[in-house]
């Protein structure tokens, strides 16, 4: 199965499994690089899918995994971190950071740990799906896997 995945969706792979998650990297026929995309692929509610959003704060990256039903509030969020400002980071930010292009950033699989935010809306769903690698592969886990896997902070985004 591995076989089948692209470099960047190998490395997510292998960062799962090292973390002990066993949901499998699903490639999917068409880029799925939106939550309803890709809840729709999946058949899912667009609340489980787990967006991976890179922002720029305080000089460095900042992944938000908010739920696919919410827009992130940075305002608010900045002020409930302690942040200066926080602003959407540019496609190139977005690379350096992740390795990975904007519409596939998986939560894990980085060049380096990132710091981590994770919406605690995600909690709701039993099951919840996150990018894997590229905007058309996605793999299944749960929000307690999504948190450890991470090492985010659980808060409200919205």
């Amino acid at each position: 199965m591995t076989d089948q995945l692209s470099p960047r969706s190998r490395l997510v792979h292998d960062a799962l499994r090292a973390a002990g998650i066993p949901g499998d990297i699903v490639v999917l026929p068409d880029a799925a690089s939106t939550a309803p995309l890709a809840a729709a692929a999946l058949g899912v509610e667009v609340g489980a899918i787990a967006n991976s959003l890179v922002f720029w704060s305080d000089g460095g990256p900042l992944l938000v995994m908010t739920s696919g039903a919410h827009r992130v509030d940075t305002t608010a969020l900045a002020g409930r971190l302690g942040r200066e400002s926080i602003v959407r980071a540019t496609p190139e930010q977005v690379r350096e950071a992740t390795g990975q292009a904007i519409g596939g950033v998986a939560p894990t699989g980085h060049p380096a740990p990132l710091t981590t935010v994770v919406d605690e809306a995600l909690a709701a769903y039993p099951e919840i799906w996150a990018a894997g690698g590229t905007p058309h592969t996605v793999f299944p886990l749960t929000f307690d896997q999504l948190v450890a896997l991470t090492g985010g902070m659980v808060t409200q985004v919205d």
